[in-house]
């Protein structure tokens, strides 16, 4: 579905944030990318989408552009269209029709748990209802690549967890392949096929991927904690450490802790 090869990304003469990124993804299969804050997780999903130009590399994609959908950290609602003719704006957009638009809108609004609120209006909405809508406009499009930007990171413990149990429910029915940026490691192994870890910055890169049980997945959507969790976990917050730029001691206190 996707493989980037040989990437670099800078801003104007200082060291490349990004430099010899290599990443494969494949079609069905759902990445978590983590690293340290500011390595250039988001900039990678950014160069995915096309909204950022790589000074050399290759991104190549097995689909059409607007087969790829982003899904914000923050939702990207209009605060003057209610929920139905948010979910339907990407939609009036490929060309159909107004009413075509908005009977799929209130469709796919109903399939998010959030039947009967079309009429209402972004500010009108929990931040949970608020990012249902997000993923109804995304999800209405019918993406084969989705990339997610620590789409959970602003809600709550217990709707996040929902809302992650929801959106792996429709990623494995419309087979949809998935690359998520987040900082939380419990999250992305949960939920991922693969976790791919990120280097500091400047000049990052992939530092390792690793393999995740299908068991792991598994386990969430059937309310339990997967006993290998915490190990792989812990494998994870080691080489994070490793990367973190921080005081020695501090450093070492952490590495231990993992």
């Amino acid at each position: 579905m996707l493989r980037i090869s040989d990437l670099v990304l800078a801003y104007g003469e200082g060291a490349p944030v990004l430099e010899d990124v290599h990443l494969t993804l494949a079609a069905g299969q759902f990445m978590s990318l983590i690293g340290p804050s500011g390595c250039g997780k988001s900039t990678l999903l950014r160069v995915v989408m096309g909204l950022q130009t790589p000074a050399q590399g290759q991104v190549d994609l097995a689909i059409a552009a607007d087969q790829v959908g982003f899904l914000f950290q923050d939702d990207a609602l209009l605060p003057w269209r209610n929920a139905r003719d948010n979910v339907a704006l990407g939609l009036r957009a490929r060309g159909e029709t107004r009413a075509q638009a908005r009977e799929r809108a209130e469709s796919w609004l109903e399939s998010v748990g959030l039947g009967g609120l079309g009429d209402r209006y972004p500010s009108q909405l929990s931040g949970g209802q608020r990012k249902r809508v997000s993923i109804a406009q995304v999800l209405a499009l019918r993406p084969k690549l989705l990339l997610m930007d620590e789409p959970f990171a602003s809600l709550d413990a217990i709707v996040r967890r929902y809302m992650i149990e929801d959106l792996l429910a429709w990623v494995e029915n419309d087979a949809i392949t998935v690359l998520m940026v987040t900082h939380d490691l419990n999250e992305a192994v949960s939920v991922s096929d693969q976790v791919a870890l990120m280097g500091n910055g400047p000049r990052a890169q992939i530092k390792s991927t690793h393999t995740i049980p299908a068991s792991l997945r598994r386990a969430l959507l059937d309310g339990t904690v997967h006993p290998e969790q915490a190990k792989i976990v812990g494998q994870l917050w080691h080489e994070l450490s490793l990367e973190i730029d921080l005081p020695r001691g501090r450093k070492n206190m952490m590495a231990n802790a993992a």
